[in-house]
């Protein structure tokens, strides 16, 4: 255990900042934000401070902390990270505080109350680095049914159009998908004969759950993997997210995509894989249709679209069956590049719903049809809209151009026919964000977007210092992607593993100087 409760204060400070932030006066919204985004910057700097000291080339769980919580039970409030839960805590606290400034004018309503919305995202933040660090299973299921609650009142009480159907649908799907997993847990309890701490069900004595393929252990699988599913989501799980993420506000969307759904693509790398080591070899050629439906899918319906957060929405449907792919093809290149898809999808398309608020708000409107030419009246925004959009399609000297190519390479060595599928969705990409920005930045000036007074402002000041560490990252990370990675590897190595794959041998043969004699 650490001499100090690192990974419980990142859960107790939101927390405590929540509740100091709901309880300040109504009439007093600009003390709440400063309360809101200090508690924020203080994850953030204890964050980097985890980062420092975690040592990189350690598979195991690193900054462990237990404490008591159901003895009778044999059940502790368990802590701990390895590199694939360190860099989605990472991602979390970057982000909390850029929505809070992205988002600083979104509850100014007499009708809403601005300290209730900013609590909201601290309470969620919390809740969400719960998921990464906790490390009994029961926990995690807490935290995972817990984080419904901000998100719920976040879209449902601050959205726009249709909230409140929006934000039904995604409590009811994400509920439904907790209690199958409440279900699966149950049933793990009583096999394991009630073990649910993660480090000692996948330690050297895994096996000792004895559950062949074909039997119990597989369908414990399905139910893990089917809450997981919906959460990411995957196809067909995924109706809830272009409603949820169209209606949300701006900030709201890119924690929800950015983070929140993240949680489904790393429980599924936490639990199925190490937990139903054979069961997840038996399904992963399902998991990986199911994944490429869904890039072929998401970026078909993107190409439809005609309101920008739907097709942002419909996006990270693509990008998510890359990440599936990744996960299922079993080879270390493309399980590390799943993880750092996670990543750099929260960062680029954490911008691209930034940005895309931030012209709806200017306009008065999300449509695609009521812009036009906005390029010539925002250049700045333009500008940052352009490079959200070609990270988002993966171009070369973005982060997510590293990530995605990992997973194609990966994936090519053991699935050349998923490895060519993915390519189309690439493809399709292309189209869908290029569209997008011409039809909305490029051609002549929509005469009626140059009545939105709304539209003469580019950037300010605080705008840009929630765009620039965005930008900088996926900069950053497409150019020296490295010491991610290196974080990354030893805990996607030790995963794979546990499940018993290990990569393929090079096939191919390099020509020396003395077979060309």
């Amino acid at each position: 255990m650490s001499e100090f409760p690192f990974l419980s204060a990142l859960i107790v400070l939101p927390l405590i900042g929540a509740a100091i932030t709901a309880a300040v006066p109504r009439d007093k919204p600009r003390q709440a934000k400063i309360i809101a985004l200090s508690f924020s910057g203080v994850v953030a700097v204890i964050t980097a401070v985890l980062c420092v000291g975690f040592v990189a080339g350690d598979a195991a769980l690193q900054f462990t902390e237990n404490y008591p919580w159901v003895p009778d039970w044999g059940l502790e409030l368990s802590f701990g990270v390895d590199g694939i839960a360190l860099v989605l805590v990472a991602l979390t606290a970057l982000l909390t505080p850029i929505v809070i400034g992205a988002s600083w004018n979104d509850a100014d309503n007499e009708k809403r109350s601005s300290p209730v919305f900013f609590s909201l995202i601290l309470a969620l933040q919390a809740t969400m680095i719960g998921t990464f660090i906790s490390t009994n299973i029961l926990l995690f299921y807490v935290f995972f049914e817990v984080m419904l609650v901000p998100m719920y009142f976040l879209i449902g009480s601050y959205g726009g159009k249709r909230r409140q159907y929006a934000a039904v649908k995604f409590f009811l799907y994400s509920l439904f998908g907790g209690m199958i997993l409440l279900a699966a847990i149950i049933g793990l309890w009583v096999v394991s004969g009630g073990v649910l701490d993660w480090a000692t069900l996948t330690g050297s004595g895994s096996d000792s759950l004895q559950l062949e393929a074909g039997s119990l252990q597989n369908w414990l699988f399905l139910g893990f993997f089917a809450a997981f599913a919906i959460k990411a989501p995957f196809f067909p799980f995924h109706t809830w997210l272009p409603d949820a993420g169209s209606a949300a506000p701006a900030g709201v969307a890119a924690l929800l995509v950015g983070v929140m759904d993240k949680i489904g693509t790393f429980a599924i790398l936490r639990y199925c894989l190490p937990l139903f080591p054979d069961a997840a070899q038996v399904f992963a050629p399902y998991a990986i249709g199911l994944a490429l439906v869904g890039v072929i899918y998401g970026a078909l319906l993107a190409v439809g679209q005609k309101e920008l957060r739907r097709l942002v929405a419909y996006t990270s449907i693509a990008h998510f069956g890359f990440i599936g792919v990744g996960i299922f093809a079993f080879t270390t290149q493309s399980a590390s590049g799943a993880v750092l898809y996670m990543v750099n999808h929260g960062l680029a398309t954490g911008l691209l719903f930034l940005v895309v608020g931030m012209l709806a708000s200017r306009r008065g409107s999300s449509d695609i049809a009521d812009f036009g030419g906005a390029a010539k009246m925002v250049p700045l925004l333009a500008g940052t809209f352009f490079i959200a959009g070609l990270a988002s399609l993966a171009l070369p000297g973005t982060a997510p151009f590293v990530s995605e190519f990992m997973v194609m390479l990966g994936t090519f060595t053991v699935n050349k026919p998923a490895a060519v599928i993915s390519l189309l969705g690439i493809v399709l990409a292309a189209g869908y964000v290029l569209w997008m920005y011409q039809r909305t930045m490029q051609g002549t000036v929509n005469a009626e977007m140059v009545k939105a007074n709304g539209m003469k402002k580019d950037l300010n000041m605080r705008e840009k210092f929630v765009v620039a560490p965005l930008i900088a990252g996926i900069l950053l990370l497409g150019f020296f992607p490295q010491p991610v990675l290196d974080v990354i590897n030893p805990a996607v190595e030790h995963t794979l593993d546990s499940v018993g794959v290990s990569d393929p041998e090079p096939t191919g043969q390099v020509a020396t100087a003395e077979d060309s004699e």
